[in-house]
């Protein structure tokens, strides 16, 4: 079940990320409008993939490992073209290192709770923070290309800024979750008492083959 359509709309989501990082060295203003056009349909292909493999029950494990993937992908590569570009100012590089390394973190957690058979839900809460996150995104992409009037690049930095802090509310909470089962791996596993020692020995003058 690799190539079902919801895998396939999260491997589109991959596959344009090199086409938005050629969309910023186009001339002004084609530059802005065709990377926030080609990280806009990335974005909803997110809400799509998830929604159609509930319910068309295609959730598979290709699925599951792939979406966050992309997801961190997409985000992470735009966010680095944005300050490579110039079109995201010093004061802002802070939000956008937050995010960053709130994604090195819950992959790491997502890495080890999988090795304990634990899966991570992704919370409310985290589910808005995406949608800022993407909201910013979007706005810092179109930047000065959109009408002078919105100042949309100070838009676009506020709502970084409220996208990083909930970053910072929900990596709490999932490093919480993390720890929490860490602490249970690390506690030290009770010993077997003498009378559980005794019971699993077998009688004497019988092996173990001969216990019936």
């Amino acid at each position: 079940m690799i190539f079902t359509l919801p895998n396939v709309l999260t491997l589109s989501r991959i596959a344009v990320i090199p086409l938005l990082v050629t969309a910023f060295y186009l001339p002004h203003p084609w530059a802005e409008w065709t990377a926030v056009g080609l990280f806009t349909l990335a974005s909803v292909t997110d809400y799509l993939d998830g929604h159609l493999a509930r319910r068309w029950k295609q959730m598979s494990a290709f699925g599951r490992f792939l979406d966050p993937i992309a997801d961190k992908l997409l985000v992470s590569i735009t966010l680095m073209m944005l300050v490579a570009f110039e079109r995201l100012g010093m004061p802002a590089l802070v939000p956008a290192l937050i995010i960053l390394a709130r994604e090195i973190l819950v992959s790491g957690l997502r890495e080890f709770l999988a090795g304990l058979s634990v899966s991570v839900p992704v919370s409310r809460l985290a589910k808005w923070k995406t949608g800022i996150q993407m909201v910013a995104i979007g706005v810092l992409l179109v930047g000065d290309a959109g009408p002078a009037a919105l100042e949309l690049p100070t838009i676009g930095r506020d709502l970084l800024w409220l996208a990083a802090i909930l970053t910072l509310v929900t990596g709490y909470d999932y490093l919480r979750h993390g720890l929490k089962h860490m602490s249970a791996e690390d506690a030290p596993k009770p010993r077997a008492t003498t009378s559980q020692s005794q019971a699993s020995k077998p009688p004497a003058g019988k092996s173990v083959g001969e216990l019936g």
